[in-house]
């Protein structure tokens, strides 16, 4: 075993759950690089002190580019404001450090583009964080399309749905302003990625991006509420997608179907721990989808529990991402998502943004 000293800029949400998951991920996967926790960043020195208290850290600063910089940090976790993510990403790999970023990739395309022009004229291992897609039920999903297990797919329709705005009188916060922090910007990205992981490349797309609650008490809302998107694979399927943070008693509605020439596919972030699936070839008598209960014969399962059913979580779908980058360190291989990926999400994104000003059909490749 060796160690490999993290330094994670940020200590709240997102750098809480990647400290635990780096504090857990030797233990849980037996990986032979040890992360040590040697540098948490944060925007004031009384809360970066805070957060290395609280999670182990060995040392704690308000400086992002004290800790880049900083020989004992081998590798870095960028849990930031989109914003921030360029000028640290680009620091990080031009003293060829290991980056993993939140996504979504920078705050705009042409900063995902940057870093992805810094990340592989660097030569260093990048990944870009979409976690929803590493449950296990998802990456059985996965691999179940991958096999031909339901055929040539058709269609697709995804969601990614919360409600924590669906309150008119909900105040305004960092959250409504700004596109990055919109519906768009925040909680689409996910599915898209989802889309991508499961049916390949988009050729293109039709969307409407809308603001419901314009005014709530404290500010004038200047992002988006909900959007729709209409798409075309190009392996030839249809899909279509709706993203809200106003979507009425939706918690976490990451959700997908998938229909194929030989069967189809159902899932519920919600109901994470399990995957619905139909066969053509069933009996009919018997023909209906049936619920999969994910255990120990399915991806990443096992080395969480041994019973089936017991399920995983969210923190544990952050312990496997932990465990995909130390693996793409140690073996130098690229390890998906890595930032291209997260580029291509980013595209898909401008594209929709720019058909819902344009009320036409986009082509990807022209983002």
């Amino acid at each position: 075993m060796t160690q490999i000293g993290i330094g994670i800029l940020g200590g709240g949400y997102m750098g809480k759950a990647h400290s635990v998951a780096m504090a857990a991920v030797g233990a849980v996967f037996g990986t032979t690089l040890r992360p040590r926790l040697e540098m948490v960043c944060a925007s004031s020195p009384e809360s970066a002190e805070r957060y290395r208290q609280a999670y182990g850290f060995a040392r704690a600063t308000d400086d992002w580019s004290a800790l880049v910089e900083d020989d004992a940090v081998e590798a870095i976790v960028i849990a930031t404001p989109q914003e921030t993510h360029r000028q640290i990403a680009e620091a990080a790999f031009a003293l060829g450090k290991p980056v993993f970023c939140e996504k979504p990739l920078g705050a705009s395309l042409g900063d995902s583009a940057a870093m992805v022009a810094a990340a592989e004229s660097s030569g260093v291992t990048n990944m870009v964080g979409f976690n929803y897609i590493r449950t296990p039920a998802s990456q059985y999903a996965r691999a179940l399309i991958e096999a031909g297990e339901i055929g040539d797919i058709t269609w697709f329709r995804g969601e990614h749905t919360e409600d924590f705005y669906a309150d008119p009188q909900a105040p305004a916060s960092w959250r409504t302003s700004g596109m990055a922090n919109g519906t768009m910007g925040d909680l689409a990205p996910h599915m898209v990625n989802a889309a991508l992981a499961l049916l390949g490349p988009i050729s293109k797309v039709m969307a409407e991006v809308e603001t419901v609650h314009i005014d709530r008490p404290g500010g004038r809302v200047t992002n988006d509420d909900h959007a729709q998107m209409m798409c075309r694979f190009e392996n030839g399927a249809m899909g279509q997608m709706y993203f809200s943070r106003i979507a009425t008693g939706r918690k976490m509605g990451y959700a997908y179907e998938i229909s194929g020439t030989k069967g189809a596919i159902r899932f519920d972030q919600e109901d994470q721990n399990a995957l619905w699936l139909y066969r053509m070839d069933d009996p009919e008598p018997e023909r209906g989808f049936r619920k999969i209960l994910t255990g120990p014969a399915h991806p990443d399962y096992a080395p969480f529990c041994q019973g089936p059913g017991h399920g995983t979580g969210y923190q544990d779908q952050i312990i496997i991402e932990a465990r995909d980058f130390l693996c793409a360190i140690e073996t130098g291989a690229d390890v998906w998502p890595t930032f291209r990926d997260g580029h291509e999400v980013n595209r898909v994104i401008a594209a929709g943004l720019a058909s819902s000003d344009d009320q036409t059909w986009k082509d990807i490749n022209d983002f």
